[in-house]
């Protein structure tokens, strides 16, 4: 009996025990699906914590205050331990493209009779090329408006839909912020939410001399974004902020340092790191289904031999070798091992697709994961049939001939 006879005889011991052939299929039908839709899940939040990490600029160092036993002490990241002034320094330090403090609160924002509760933030005009924000209308804050405490700010997507009627323009409008009047002088284009789900778009830009004089009364900023011109010039340049700010400090010997300096794309391949390791975590345990599909071929078609006992008895007296028995066996092990991890496969491809639109990611199914399940279905099938295959082809034709169910 040839390949494609066997082939032939597999599928039609499938047809003619539909149910069980089912039943037999789903443990594999469900490895495969989930293996699938894990590493599509993993790639997918991988995917989105990159995109989110990029959208809040490249190349990016975040100074922060914090600890330390500088003249000013408290808890990470709530002191005022960093100024305008180190900002400016900061801008000094070669490779260091663009620096942009930061000071932000949130207030009450009124526009005619509507309010909303919204973030404030005082910034500079470098803060539009670090975080890649696009003005969808009017312009962005400017150095003289830093220079000039001047009362404007820049709205995003979020606070225009929630204080302007629909079709309303902003620009030249005037809002308050903790009661005193803004003059609105640009908008910002959507980007969505950040890592932690929060909206970016509700934010309203001022610059940050008019943040620390006429709104909060202070002289520190909360933080210092820092675009470093290229990615290995990051680690020089995070020194050079280290350095720079203990000598402002005045921080000498083993005194701590009263700052922090993070370097986001340390963050990205952390967590990049930490979604691989979970997703192939993940896979394994899928994979166990796999494994119990596996146990269920195995014992299927040990009763498949029973059952067929005078078959394979009778096929052996009109000639049939130990070989054509084995490898009849083998195949119908494999094609129940295929059609499981092909329906599996079209799940899994299902599955990723759906919880793609149900959770808002970007999520692909990629083909390394499709022939590896497939490879999986085909191993399982030829590891977990070789025994009862083995044990048809081993019987006595005369025995075999003999034998009653």
């Amino acid at each position: 009996m040839n390949l494609a006879n066997n082939f032939e005889v597999a599928a039609n011991g499938i047809k003619a025990n539909k149910l069980r052939a089912s039943l037999t299929m789903l443990g594999i039908i469900i490895g495969v699906a989930a293996v699938i839709i894990m590493i599509a899940v993993g790639q997918g939040v991988t995917q989105k914590v990159q995109d989110q990490i990029s959208s809040m600029g490249s190349n990016l160092l975040m100074v922060y205050p914090g600890t330390g036993q500088g003249p000013v002490r408290g808890s990470g990241g709530s002191v005022a331990t960093l100024t305008l002034e180190d900002a400016e320094a900061i801008a000094e330090i070669d490779s260091a493209l663009y620096v942009a403090p930061e000071l932000s609160s949130s207030a009450t924002i009124g526009y005619n009779n509507q309010t909303w509760t919204s973030t404030y933030n005082g910034t500079t005009p470098e803060l539009l090329s670090i975080k890649n924000w696009t003005i969808s209308a009017g312009s962005f804050i400017t150095d003289d408006d830093v220079t000039n405490i001047a009362p404007v700010a820049v709205l995003g997507k979020t606070v225009v839909d929630n204080l302007y009627p629909s079709g309303e323009d902003p620009i030249g409008t005037k809002i308050r912020i903790d009661k005193i009047s803004f003059t609105v002088v640009g908008t910002l284009a959507s980007k969505g939410s950040s890592m932690g789900g929060q909206d970016q778009d509700d934010v309203i830009y001022i610059p940050i001399t008019t943040a620390q004089i006429k709104l909060l009364g202070v002289k520190s900023v909360r933080l210092v974004d820092v675009q470093v011109d290229k990615a290995e010039n990051m680690a020089a340049v995070q020194s050079n902020i280290e350095s720079l700010l203990r000598q402002r400090h005045r921080l000498e010997g083993t005194a701590s340092d009263d700052f922090n300096v993070r370097n986001l794309a340390s963050v990205l391949e952390t967590v990049e790191s930490t979604s691989a390791i979970l997703t192939l975590f993940l896979a394994g345990v899928a994979s166990i289904s796999l494994l119990v599909g596996g146990i269920g071929i195995m014992n299927i078609m040990l009763v498949s031999v029973t059952e067929r006992t005078r078959e394979i008895g009778l096929r052996m007296a009109v000639g049939a070798s130990e070989s054509d028995i084995l490898n009849q066996f083998l195949v119908e092990a494999l094609v129940l091992c295929l059609s499981g991890g092909i329906i599996g496969i079209l799940l899994g491809v299902a599955g990723s697709k759906i919880i793609a639109m149900v959770a808002g990611m970007t999520m692909s199914v990629k083909a390394y994961s499709i022939v590896i399940s497939a490879g999986f279905s085909a191993a399982i099938g030829i590891f977990f049939g070789y025994y009862p295959a083995k044990k048809a082809a081993g019987l006595d034709p005369i025995e075999a001939l003999r034998f009653e169910k």
